[in-house]
């Protein structure tokens, strides 16, 4: 192939070329190769810029689902701690009582019988004694000081347990009302009186004279309750005091 070049312009002589028809090719196709090299190397950027940008999408992805983890596992330690909690309160007030009070084995008094303490009545007569076979747990506390709120002490306990005299003295009330549900109220020496509510069974009557310890009643859910436990009072010349001021704790 021949290419023959006119100059613009007098004096100017003419200038032919000739190339062979395989270096033409040639020379078209190192072009196509060079576009094609510098098409490849703009799509390679694009493609590693888009990459790049999502690189800081994922690293804020996963900071997020860090944050998450940490809470998930802070929520599996509070329900384990719950879980505890749980079967801490459950063994206290799932046990059942026996279906047959009658058949209820009731320990003799481990303390002097009403007569035998006519002489001391400053200590046998008065409630210093904890009025369970067990500490169970406080989980109300005495709110008498303030007109009309709490006037005892309410204690976690499983249903069916003794209840006992904390001190010597006469039965004043045995019954059962919404509040209380299945109560007994003791009248004691010096002014004292003891009330044990929210009882399931009751094993005294009214003007009944009971000594110190001696079983009065068994643990309940009656009355105004949400879960098996005691509510015991403390009465001191017709005000409440908080039972914990006068009664040994175990």
């Amino acid at each position: 192939m021949k290419f023959i070049v006119v100059p613009h312009g007098h004096g100017s002589a003419t200038r032919s070329f000739e190339i062979s028809y395989t270096r033409l090719n040639v020379a078209v196709l190192v072009v196509l190769l060079m576009g094609a090299v510098w098409v490849g190397t703009i799509v390679s950027w694009a493609f590693v810029g888009a990459r790049a940008a999502r690189v800081s999408g994922l690293e804020d992805e996963v900071g997020r689902l860090q944050t998450e983890l940490m809470q998930v596992q802070e929520l599996a330690g509070s329900l384990r701690r719950l879980e505890t909690q749980y079967t801490r309160m459950r063994d206290v007030l799932g046990a059942n009582r026996p279906s047959d009070p009658t058949s209820i084995w009731i320990p003799a008094i481990d303390g002097p019988s009403l007569s035998d303490t006519a002489a001391d009545s400053s200590t046998a007569l008065v409630p210093t004694s904890w009025p369970l076979t067990q500490r169970g747990y406080i989980t109300q506390e005495h709110l008498g000081k303030i007109p009309g709120e709490h006037p005892g002490i309410d204690i976690a306990v499983p249903e069916g347990n003794y209840i006992r005299a904390s001190g010597g003295g006469v039965v004043t009330e045995a019954g059962e009302d919404q509040i209380y549900g299945k109560y007994v109220r003791i009248r004691h020496a010096d002014g004292y009186e003891t009330v044990y509510g929210h009882a399931s069974d009751l094993f005294v009557t009214r003007d009944d004279e009971v000594a110190r310890h001696q079983v009065i009643a068994l643990t309940g859910n009656t009355g105004s309750s949400t879960a098996p436990h005691l509510h015991f009072e403390v009465w001191k010349d017709g005000v409440p005091v908080d039972p914990r001021s006068v009664v040994s704790v175990p």
